[in-house]
């Protein structure tokens, strides 16, 4: 990163720090700031690259490569695929995101264990990311400025869909919490962080769903979708979903559908 954008990163940082809480608009103005600027060699590049070669790669007791996984589009077919996740599979007889199919490709064409891929999915603070998040990145990258099209086509992706949306405003847990408690009101924020109004405001429901995954700089980190839902389960003091598992893939239908139209951003920076 160069010492002049550098420089201002730390000016933005320190200027958080200093914005007095009533003045929420000129702390919101200056969070996206200092994300603008972090975008300027955001680290995610660095695990895209590696994601590329993991792709690409012949491993796993079948000593294949992933490049005939079929996406959804086609076998190896990665540009905009990520866009169009989660969809209906008809060889699995399943809607699955994008982080339940590559674990797919990977048990089906590379022979890895199914129970040792997914042991742990999710890197720990700022350790080397794991092969599904680098996967992820690569995948993402694909489809960076292409329109969300989430299908709604098949049964099976309405009833997804219909499930996710179930899901979104249950209650449950000690705190008898939903996921709309957080993300169904307009203006609510945890510290510095704005909340997406998800539910109502289309804008929202875009900007949640097309910059995920995300490099956490907090974490120095990627982060994919099936980690931000881990999160927000852990938070909302539920029990920790299971890797891949439908609930998770009904949710992130739910979420998709809503910011059908918007293009992908992704891998995007967040604090």
């Amino acid at each position: 990163m160069k010492g002049n954008t550098l420089a201002a990163l730390m000016g933005a940082a320190l200027a958080l720090w200093s914005i007095p809480a009533p003045a929420q608009n000129s702390t919101a103005d200056a969070i996206a700031r200092y994300r603008e600027l972090l975008q300027d060699g955001n680290p995610a590049e660095l695990v895209v690259a590696r994601g590329e070669a993991l792709w690409k790669e012949k491993r796993g007791p079948k000593k294949a490569s992933l490049e005939q996984c079929d996406l959804g589009l086609g076998a190896g077919v990665v540009k905009g695929a990520y866009a169009e996740l989660p969809r209906y599979f008809a060889d699995t007889d399943n809607v699955m995101d994008y982080e339940s199919r590559v674990v797919h490709c990977m048990v089906a064409l590379q022979g890895f264990d199914p129970a040792a891929v997914t042991k742990n999915p999710f890197s720990g603070t700022g350790q080397r990311q794991t092969d599904i998040e680098a996967l992820v990145a690569y995948v993402v990258e694909q489809s960076r400025g292409v329109p969300v099209k989430i299908s709604q086509a098949h049964p099976q992706e309405k009833a997804a869909h219909d499930r996710g949306k179930q899901l979104f405003y249950m209650r449950a847990g000690p705190y008898d919490f939903s996921c709309a408690s957080c993300h169904g009101v307009t203006g609510q924020r945890i510290r510095l962080q704005d909340l997406p109004n998800i539910a109502n405001v289309k804008e929202d429901a875009e900007r949640a769903f097309t910059t995920w995954p995300a490099y956490r700089v907090s974490q120095g980190t990627l982060r994919s979708m099936q980690w931000r839902l881990n999160d927000c389960f852990r938070q909302a003091r539920w029990p920790e979903p299971v890797f891949g598992s439908p609930a998770t893939v009904d949710l992130i239908t739910f979420l998709g559908v809503n910011a059908n139209g918007a293009k992908m951003d992704s891998p995007s920076i967040k604090r």
